[in-house]
């Protein structure tokens, strides 16, 4: 199938191309082939911008809105041909209910080992299982300068797509380190030079009297469970984020945040200490 004027579109199911960047729905094939899907103009956008080994781009053959029109034209320009596609096939590819009109492939960025995400602070989700919690972490990670983010082993996919939208870019700027224990990742961090902490809602101190500024690793828990006492046993301390109403927690992504973004206040504070004369 061909539109006037322009490149094929194609429009089967069983085109080879289409057929293995679908297959790229079940996790089984993303680990067997290393790769993953990005759906959207913006995560697309921030991929590109972050030199993410994107390898196909397939997109609506007759969509002119200007996000698509520009993350095409965009990855054009880097090197990564457009696939035109027709509605059926984009539909089939996409893992939503309404496509946003393009999807791409992606090749998995090398390992990254918890060590060598010890240089400040770390978050380590334990666990978590909400892929949209997992991408709010990353979001909040990078907003606050985070070093990285580690996601253990028992967790959901880094690379499946709700994580991937839910980050909103964020997981192409931020060093991941996957699939490890989480005894293994409290041993490599501390090995590294940080000190690890365990987030709890009993927590012994509260985040605004423990220092958070240098090197540090905190580690969260499932959702509904919480961290494992024999992973709050790895810790070199606890932490709690005090509550003042009467809800007796925060989800798990809203506490991450705060945490991360109270780690950064403490280290643009102790720099304007350090430094007043650039305050």
């Amino acid at each position: 199938m061909s539109d006037r004027g322009g490149s094929p579109v194609v429009a089967s199911r069983d085109n080879a191309r289409v057929t293995a960047a679908r297959r790229l729905h079940e996790r089984k094939h993303r680990e067997r082939d290393r790769r993953f899907l990005i759906e959207g103009p913006h995560p697309l956008e921030e991929a590109i911008a972050a030199d993410a080994p994107v390898t196909e781009l397939f997109h609506l053959w007759d969509d002119e809105t200007p996000a698509v029109r520009s993350v095409v034209e965009r990855a054009a320009r880097a090197g990564i041909a457009p696939i035109r596609v027709s509605r059926g096939v984009l539909a089939w590819l996409a893992t939503t209910q309404t496509p946003q009109g393009v999807v791409a492939v992606c090749a998995y960025p090398d390992d990254v080992s918890p060590s060598a995400l010890a240089a400040g602070f770390v978050p380590v989700l334990v666990e978590v299982q909400d892929p949209g919690n997992v991408g709010t972490v990353l979001r909040s990670a990078e907003a606050s300068g985070a070093t990285g983010a580690v996601l253990s082993t028992g967790s959901v996919d880094l690379y499946s797509p709700k994580v991937v939208r839910s980050s909103a870019g964020s997981l192409f700027h931020l060093p991941v380190a996957r699939d490890v224990s989480a005894s293994g990742a409290v041993d490599a961090l501390r090995s590294a030079g940080s000190r690890v902490l365990a987030a709890s809602s009993d927590g012994s101190v509260s985040i605004h009297d423990e220092d958070l500024a240098g090197r540090v690793a905190v580690l969260f828990g499932n959702e509904a469970r919480g961290l494992p006492p024999d992973v709050v046993a790895l810790a070199d301390g606890t932490v709690r984020i005090p509550i003042h109403g009467r809800a007796e927690s925060l989800n798990l992504a809203a506490a991450a945040t705060v945490v991360l973004f109270e780690a950064a206040r403490q280290r643009s504070e102790r720099a304007r200490t350090a430094h007043p004369e650039d305050a």
